[in-house]
C-alpha cells in the first residue's frame, strides 16, 4: 500500500531541527518468532540505548528509534542526522515497533508481487541483519568496522551481563552476532510490540469508538472508495494471527520529491547526484526498472506518533497523507511524483472523499496508538 507527503511548515521545521541537532503461507519463509529470555532482552535494550557505540560517540539506536514515538525519530526529522556532523541518510527513519512480524523478502507467485523484508526496500531478512547495518554506515553510526563495535561493547558497563549470557569475548565475529542477537531479542519483546491501542481494546469489546472514529473505520475498510484496507489489512495476519495493518507488499505511490531533504546537500563522496538524486526503492535493489518507486507497505500502528511520513519525510501530518492519497491524480492537485513510472492508480489517487471523510479516516488512524487508557 502507500504513504503520503508534501512539503509543509512541519517539513521546514524538521530541516531546522536537523541542522540544530544533528510466500507468507509457507512456514519456511517466515521469520522465526522465537521466545527470548529476559536477561537477553535486557542486554539488547542496554545496547540499543548505548550512545558510545557510534563514531564519534553520542548516537545510539534509540537516537533515531525512540520509545517515546513508537521507536521512530524522536525529533521527527525528515531524515535523521548521522553521528558525523553534517551527514544524514537519504530516508526517513522507519518505526522499529512491530517489525518482528515482517516475513523474509520473497516473491509471492499467487499474488505476483514481492513481499516482506526489512528496511523499506526489503534488502535484509532478519532483525539481526538489520541491526548490524547502522553501526558501520558512515551516514549513521559511522564505525570503521564491526570489530570497533565489539571493542566498545567489551568496554561497556553492561559487559558483565554480556559475559553472563554469552561468555567472554574471544572472537569478534561471534561477538557481533551475539550483539545483534540481543538487539533483535529486545525488538521482539512486548515493549516494541504491545498491541495496546484503543482499536485493540475496541476489538476486545473494552472500548468504544466515537462516531467520527467509527465512520473512519468504515471508510478505511471500504474497498470501493478509500481502499485503505486493500494494503493496510484489518484482518489477522496468516502467520502471527495479529492485525498488523500491512500486507508487506510493495507499492509505488507517486510520492513527491522532498526538496528539503538534507541528503541532497551532503558531500558528493556520499551523494554524487546531489539534488538530482532519485530514490528508486525496490527497483534499485532488484535492478528492475519496472519496480522503480516501489517501497514496502508499512504498518499503520502508532502512525500518529511517527511523522513525518513516507520514505523521504515529505509530508508532516496525517491530514496531508490522507489528502494526498485522496487527490493525487485530481487535475490541479499539484502533486508531482519523484518517480513517475509504475504508479499505482487503481487503489489511490482520486478517491472522491470529502474533507469530512478525510478527517474521519485520520480520527480512526489515531486510535491505532499504543498506550490507550480509558
Amino acid at each position: 500500500m502507500k504513504k503520503p507527503y508534501l512539503i509543509s511548515i512541519f517539513s521546514v521545521f524538521g530541516l531546522m531541527v536537523f541542522f540544530l541537532n544533528g510466500c507468507r503461507k509457507d512456514p519456511a519463509l517466515v521469520q522465526p518468532l522465537t521466545a527470548v529470555t529476559g536477561t537477553k532482552v535486557s542486554l539488547g535494550k542496554l545496547i540499543f540505548l548505548d550512545v558510545n557505540l557510534s563514531n564519534p560517540i553520542g548516537q545510539s539506536c534509540s537516537s533515531c528509534h525512540s520509545s517515546a514515538v513508537s521507536f521512530s525519530d524522536p525529533s521527527h526529522n525528515m531524515v535523521s542526522p548521522g553521528a558525523a556532523p553534517g551527514l544524514a541518510g537519504n530516508r526517513n527513519a522507519p518505526m522499529a515497533s512491530y517489525t518482528m512480524f515482517n516475513p523474509p523478502f520473497h516473491y509471492n507467485p499467487d499474488d505476483t508481487t514481492y513481499e516482506g523484508g526489512l528496511f523499506v526496500d526489503g534488502r535484509v531478512n532478519t532483525l539481526e541483519d538489520q541491526a548490524m547495518k547502522p553501526f558501520v554506515n558512515p551516514l549513521e553510526m559511522n564505525n570503521a568496522d564491526l570489530n570497533a563495535v565489539v571493542a566498545k561493547v567489551k568496554a561497556a558497563s553492561y559487559y558483565p551481563l554480556y559475559k553472563k549470557i554469552f561468555g567472554e569475548i574471544t572472537d569478534p565475529t561471534i561477538a557481533i552476532k551475539n550483539i545483534v542477537s540481543a538487539i533483535a531479542a529486545f525488538e521482539r519483546s512486548p515493549e516494541l510490540n504491545p498491541f495496546t491501542s484503543k482499536y485493540d481494546y475496541y476489538l476486545k469489546g473494552q472500548a468504544s469508538l466515537t462516531p467520527q472514529e467509527q465512520e473512519g473505520l468504515t471508510l478505511f475498510n471500504d474497498t470501493l472508495r478509500s481502499k485503505c484496507s486493500t494494503c493496510h489489512l484489518t484482518t489477522p495476519d496468516e502467520t502471527s494471527g495479529k492485525i498488523l495493518f500491512t500486507d508487506f507488499t510493495y507499492n509505488s505511490d507517486g510520492v513527491p520529491k522532498n526538496p528539503f531533504n538534507p541528503y541532497y546537500t551532503i558531500p558528493t563522496l556520499f551523494n554524487a547526484d546531489g539534488e538530482h538524486y532519485v530514490d528508486l526503492g525496490l527497483g534499485a535493489i532488484l535492478n528492475d526498472h519496472t519496480l522503480d518507486g516501489n517501497f514496502r507497505v508499512s504498518s499503520l500502528r502508532n502512525i500518529a506518533l511517527t511523522a513525518p511520513y513516507f520514505h523521504n519525510g515529505v509530508f508532516g501530518t496525517l491530514e496531508e497523507v490522507v489528502h494526498f492519497y485522496n487527490t493525487r491524480d485530481v487535475p490541479g492537485s499539484g502533486f508531482v511524483p519523484e518517480v513517475a513510472d509504475n504508479i499505482d492508480t487503481e487503489e489511490t489517487g482520486n478517491q472522491h472523499l470529502t474533507a469530512k471523510e478525510e478527517a474521519a479516516i485520520v480520527a480512526f488512524l489515531k486510535t491505532l496508538t499504543d498506550g490507550y487508557t480509558k
